[in-house]
């Protein structure tokens, strides 16, 4: 993929269970991500079932590029999954990350990388932690290490909240492109420079999830986490507890003249 020969670090979201899906895909599209994976898929059940492939993947034309990461323990099913989408994807992605990150001898990790990487493999995103350190410092030495020792493309990934976090994490990595997921999730608008999401941004998101028919849930979610660090805790309260769209329109409208 061309985007990793352009010189700029690639913008990444990253694959989000429930939550990076078209809908969310098409809003951080519109604030400067280069590149959306979806959500893991489960290979076995989308090879065989129709109504899995139709309730876990949906696209359209302005989604792409598109990375769809896919979960397998067998080469063929993967195969399978793979030769499904293909028509609808830009890549696949194998999912090595839940929960072996880098491990504690970090050559083990390095030859791990290598090995996929002899096998063929376009790039690999490589997560700072070792297994046990699901709320520790992220180990951005160890993902230097890694991209060193590699001639394929490295992507980062872990803690990062603003674009300048993006920036620094390159600067300290040299990876060739930076994955985000909790971030975005707080604001989707962060690789376009905002500090806190923009109400332009939750407006665009309305617009989108209504247009795409976003079941309430999600919709609910992703607003609760993008006005996070706007709202305080009183209105949280009320927020956050919320049962219906019309319910969060006439709220958004009241108190921010959106929706």
């Amino acid at each position: 993929m061309d985007l990793f020969h352009s010189g700029q670090v690639v913008k990444i979201c990253a694959p989000m269970v429930r939550y990076s899906k078209l809908a969310f895909r098409t809003l951080v599209r519109k604030y400067s991500c280069d590149l959306c994976y979806t959500p893991m898929i489960v290979a076995a059940d989308f090879v065989r079932s129709a109504k899995a492939r139709d309730s876990e993947f949906t696209t359209n034309k302005g989604d792409h590029p598109l990375i769809v990461q896919f979960a397998a323990k067998e080469a063929q099913v993967l195969c399978d999954a793979a030769r499904i989408i293909c028509p609808f994807a830009d890549g696949i992605d194998l999912n090595c990350g839940c929960p072996q990150r880098i491990h504690e001898d970090l050559r083990r990790t390095v030859d791990l990388c290598q090995k996929a990487e002899a096998a063929g493999v376009s790039w690999i995103t490589v997560h700072g932690r070792s297994i046990e350190e699901r709320h520790q410092p992220v180990h951005y030495d160890a993902i230097k290490i890694i991209k060193q020792s590699m001639s394929i493309p490295i992507v980062a990934n872990g803690d990062i909240k603003s674009l300048k976090d993006a920036e620094n994490v390159h600067h300290l990595t040299e990876a060739d492109g930076v994955m985000v997921a909790r971030g975005l999730l707080a604001n989707p608008a962060m690789f376009a420079g905002y500090e806190e999401t923009p109400f332009q941004c939750i407006q665009d998101w309305v617009d989108i999830a209504l247009e795409h028919g976003t079941p309430f849930t999600c919709f609910h979610h992703h607003l609760m986490y993008m006005m996070e660090r706007i709202t305080s805790k009183q209105e949280k309260k009320v927020f956050n507890v919320l049962s219906s769209t019309s319910a969060v329109l006439d709220y958004l409208n009241d108190h921010y003249g959106l929706g």
